[in-house]
């Protein structure tokens, strides 16, 4: 009886704990990793096998050739992560092929890093379109990125590599 009681009372407060920490949306958690599904990753070599499925038994489609290009982590199995690009081209990749280390992609024409997260900031830098930028912090609407010992604001709406309502601390 005295046993029921305490298991109830810690599946209850699990029940509420897990509750208070889930965000409005639900995000899938990876089977394998138990990290979020999907999640920002970037290139670890400049030379990465893209294959079929996840295996080495699998055919390699093609290469990525760009370390530090950011890629979203889609699904996983085992060993293997499947990943898309900013095109939404992809397939499996290695995971020891992938970093944590999270970057951006540059995607808007005229773009300027700015010294507070708001668009009439003085601006440090200028980056043009393709560019690759470390990705230090992210607000609402802007995210901190650093490339080339420049480090200042940018908005979302200008990358490729956070997803709409990412809020992050470095």
């Amino acid at each position: 009886m005295v046993l029921t009681r305490l298991i109830g009372v810690a599946l209850m407060g699990l029940l509420l704990f897990s509750q208070a920490q889930t965000p409005a949306i639900a995000q899938e958690i990876g089977a394998v990793t138990n990290l979020p599904i999907p999640r920002y990753v970037s290139l670890r070599s400049s030379k990465i096998n893209v294959r079929r499925g996840p295996g080495l038994d699998y055919r390699k489609d093609w290469v990525f050739r760009r370390a530090g290009w950011p890629v979203r982590v889609v699904d996983e199995y085992g060993d293997w992560r499947r990943v898309v690009d900013v095109d939404d081209a992809g397939g499996w990749v290695f995971h020891a092929m992938l970093t944590g280390r999270r970057t951006v992609l540059i995607t808007g024409d005229t773009v300027f890093l700015r010294d507070e997260p708001h668009v009439t900031a003085t601006a440090t830098a200028e980056v043009e379109r393709g560019v690759v930028a470390r990705l230090r912090n992210c607000e609402a609407a802007w995210c901190e990125l650093e490339k080339d010992g420049y480090r200042g604001w940018v908005a979302k709406a200008d990358i490729w590599g956070v997803e709409n309502d990412e809020v992050s601390k470095d």
